[in-house]
């Protein structure tokens, strides 16, 4: 028997219940050969057995694979309207516990962001963000909240000032903020979404999805949100079915679900 990519990504989905199914295979592939190029493997067969029987090669293999590349602040003209315009708007709607989901939110960067976005707004007790990632991995790292210079580079100056210490050559975020962010792990492919977000955050992650799976988490993210919820995105992705969905387009990044 030949052990392919097909007999690779049946066998990781009992591991994992990532579905490999639903990202790129030719940039996934491409990953996955590295990685097992890496560790000095011979097949996907001695591969597998790897995965299922050595602990560090498997949580090296979720992290790599579930591409975990964030910053604080990323594009900061986009957050420039979340301040100026979003949470406004929101806040003059909803009030000033919103309920904000940060999905595949990576080494913490973006959800700690949001909560630093939002204080200039309403006080830090009222602010709490639900922030997921498939990988447990990065959520332990979150949870440390210990970040390089380049990471936090965008962070406004006051911002940057009131709430890091520098440790060492890096930048350790205040507990303060940390207490404003509960993370669990979601697989956005499978697991239940939860209802009646004012605000769903997802950013350069659905890249890496094929069409069908982004529609699916779409038209999921649609039905998550609250009327006169938004979806935020990344700057390299677009709903180009927005209409058929039901959402407005605000902007390139910005996606409402009508009030009626």
């Amino acid at each position: 028997m030949e052990f392919d990519y097909e007999y690779f990504k049946k066998e990781v989905f009992k591991l994992t219940k990532i579905d490999l199914n639903a990202y790129k295979e030719k940039q996934m592939k491409r990953r996955i050969d590295t990685l097992i190029t890496k560790n000095k493997i011979k097949g996907y067969d001695n591969y597998v057995k790897a995965l299922s029987t050595n602990t560090a090669i498997f949580d090296e293999f979720v992290n790599y694979i579930t591409i975990n590349v964030s910053e604080f602040y990323r594009n900061p003209d986009q957050w420039q309207i979340l301040d100026k315009d979003v949470f406004p708007e929101l806040i003059k709607k909803y009030g000033k516990k919103l309920k904000i989901w940060s999905a595949a939110c990576s080494t913490g960067d973006e959800p700690y962001s949001l909560v630093m976005a939002l204080s200039r707004h309403v006080p830090l007790n009222d602010i709490k963000i639900y922030a997921t990632d498939l990988d447990k991995t990065v959520i332990g790292k979150a949870k440390v909240g210990l970040y390089s210079e380049k990471s936090i580079a965008g962070v406004p100056k006051d911002l940057k000032e009131k709430y890091f210490t520098k440790v060492g050559p890096s930048y350790q975020i205040s507990d303060e903020i940390k207490k404003r962010v509960e993370f669990h792990e979601h697989n956005l492919l499978k697991d239940r979404y939860e209802t009646n977000f004012h605000m769903i955050v997802c950013r350069n992650v659905l890249i890496y999805f094929t069409e069908e799976a982004k529609d699916d988490i779409f038209r999921k993210f649609y039905n998550s949100l609250v009327k006169g919820g938004y979806l935020f995105i990344g700057s390299t992705e677009q709903i180009l079915n927005f209409h058929e969905i039901g959402y407005d387009r605000k902007s390139s990044f910005y996606y409402q679900k009508p009030e009626k």
